[in-house]
């Protein structure tokens, strides 16, 4: 019977670490820290492979009010939850950011207009594109990264023959 209990007892070196504090599972770490403004305690989460947290929040004392509440299975789910919302709006937001459209009717039909921002760390730019009712691209040029696509800038583009604008 103590070879069992051993057997049960030894850390699964592959299985996921379930502690009062640290939770892994999932692809998440769940890390429950001393919330360095105060006397309580926050919790943060990690995705795997990323060394900053995608979520920090407060996390509940215990009973002892001294001490974190122990994470648990619901917990690490909620918080698996809650920061995966966080990436994917994050993930949203950086599109709305670097991809921009609008459409421009012209005597040929309606064109959609396209800007396509690339954040390199040495050279970001953008690229300026249209495409025609049928999906077909019509023109293609880069532009520096601050181009701003707008109503006006489409228009003129478009009038310059879709030569690359001025920077």
């Amino acid at each position: 019977m103590n070879e069992q209990l051993q057997d049960h007892d030894g850390e699964d070196e592959d299985g996921p670490v379930q502690e009062p504090r640290l939770w892994q599972g999932n692809g998440w770490t769940a890390r429950v820290i001393k919330n360095e403004d105060d006397d309580g305690w926050a919790v943060a989460m990690y995705k795997d492979g990323v060394s900053e947290p995608a979520l920090v929040g407060p996390w509940t004392m215990g009973r002892d009010k001294k001490n974190p509440k122990p994470l648990d299975v619901n917990a690490f789910n909620t918080l698996i939850k809650t920061a995966s919302e966080v990436i994917r709006r994050h993930e949203q937001h950086m599109h709305a950011i670097l991809h921009k459209n609008l459409y421009i009717m012209t005597e040929e039909g309606e064109l959609k207009v396209t800007l396509d921002i690339v954040p390199d760390d040495d050279d970001p730019y953008a690229m300026l594109a249209a495409t025609d009712e049928m999906g077909e691209q019509v023109a293609r040029v880069r532009v520096a990264a601050s181009f701003k696509l707008t109503q006006d800038s489409a228009k003129a583009w478009i009038e310059n023959d879709f030569r690359a604008p001025r920077q």
